[in-house]
């Protein structure tokens, strides 16, 4: 019987991601958040046009992030 992250693996796996730029800037917020903050960090996705679903899982929800 498949769970939850067996499906979450095997989505990844099939749509491995594309888009770099929006990466590389989430990465840039979770490095920062220790010096700067929830706040400031989500602040930042949003400049950047992160979408805000994007934004939440990546910042609030650290084990939903893809790998």
């Amino acid at each position: 019987m498949m769970n939850i992250r067996d499906i979450k693996h095997r989505h990844d796996q099939q749509h491995p991601r594309h888009d770099h730029k929006t990466r590389d800037v989430i990465d840039q917020a979770i490095a920062a958040m220790p010096d700067v903050g929830l706040q400031q960090a989500a602040e930042f996705l949003s400049a950047m046009k992160v979408p805000p679903e994007v934004a939440v899982r990546t910042l609030v929800y650290p084990h939903k992030r893809r790998n």
